[in-house]
């Protein structure tokens, strides 16, 4: 092999060790700053899934008593699965059935979709959530439960 080949090749390989080398220290020091991280402090704690017999007394009074713009928590049956409002911004509409026996009652459950993911339920499921109730003559809505104060819990996932 000519004398300038043989210092093409040289270098060519140099080069592609220099490459790996690289890689090889690039991964090394990610994997070090992973082996410093710490889990989270404290645990963060999930809203709590509940039957829909349970008694949510704020929603329970807001219903019975007419009131609006009050925040609650609630729960209960997925009864009725309704066509998303369409209109920006969209929302994800169901009913949910509250408590049971004679005192139940429904509300209708207005997920902002443009701002938190779709909860994937099927109707028969229980959830929980917490938005903002405002009565009317069917029940009630409720609605901000993308806000920060608000969710809703399906099985062991918060969509908010």
């Amino acid at each position: 092999m000519p004398r300038g080949m043989r210092v093409v090749s040289h270098l060519f390989h140099v080069q592609r060790l220099d490459r790996i080398v690289l890689a090889a220290l690039l991964m090394m020091t990610a994997l070090a700053g992973c082996k410093n991280a710490s889990p989270p402090k404290g645990r963060v704690e999930l809203p709590k899934l509940v039957k829909s017999d349970a008694t949510f007394p704020e929603l329970e009074q807001a219903h019975a008593q007419h009131r609006s713009n009050v925040w609650v928590d609630g729960g209960g049956t997925v009864t009725r699965i309704l066509r998303d409002d369409t209109k920006r911004p969209r929302h994800q509409r169901f009913v949910v059935k509250v408590g049971t026996g004679p005192g139940a009652f429904t509300v209708m459950i207005a997920h902002n979709i443009d701002r938190a993911p779709r909860v994937p339920f099927k109707k028969g499921d229980d959830v929980t959530f917490r938005g903002e109730y405002v009565w009317n003559d069917q029940g009630g809505v409720v609605h901000w439960t993308h806000d920060p104060r608000g969710w809703i819990r399906w099985k062991d996932f918060v969509y908010r």
